[in-house]
């Protein structure tokens, strides 16, 4: 068996942090999201003077066929029999969502619709605007959110292990300390 070499990880240190004061801020959104991701991602964006708050979407059922130097991407579905415009309705439902969020904030934003992994999305669209932070929410509790949490994992959870920003994780709805079950009890 040959031996590969493997490059090194970049990990997280002091010279590489980008300071929060002017930097961009990213938002992960989702259809039906409550409005308290995003507005909280505005209030952060207000108080560390960011330039733009960048609302982002990765579209799973569509891959990336390239990603672009600003943090946009072409994309395709995943389905070759899948209508290719559909995503066009989801951008711009998303696009009235955000901005129904905002209507009070005064931020300047734009919403990048992306595809495939969010974690990887959210990732390279930081990169690309140089974010200082990425802002998700928790999932929304249920049978069905703990079963993909326990498949694929959290969003949060895998940006904070592959990628050197930190994230802001917002909780939508907690759980009593006495009810806490393990994501298999149900």
């Amino acid at each position: 068996m040959g031996s590969m070499s493997r490059r090194p990880v970049p990990q997280p240190a002091v010279d590489r942090m980008v300071p929060f004061a002017g930097h961009a801020v990213v938002v992960g959104v989702v259809p039906g999201q409550a409005p308290l991701v995003v507005r909280t991602a505005a209030s952060l964006a207000g108080a560390v003077g960011a330039g733009r708050l960048h609302a982002a979407y990765a579209d799973t059922s569509r891959y990336v066929v390239e990603e672009h130097a600003d943090g946009t991407v072409t994309h395709a579905a995943l389905d070759p029999d899948a209508a290719d415009d559909a995503w066009e309705a989801a951008r711009d439902a998303l696009r009235v969502q955000v901005g129904a969020a905002l209507a009070d904030e005064d931020v300047a934003w734009e919403l990048s619709y992306l595809a495939g992994r969010p974690d990887r999305a959210l990732t390279h669209l930081a990169r690309a605007v140089d974010a200082a932070v990425i802002v998700v929410g928790t999932r929304t509790p249920g049978t069905g959110a703990r079963l993909r949490e326990l498949v694929d994992g959290s969003v949060a959870a895998h940006l904070a292990h592959h990628q050197h920003r930190p994230v802001l994780t917002v909780p939508l709805a907690v759980v009593d300390w006495k009810e806490l079950r393990t994501p298999w009890e149900g």
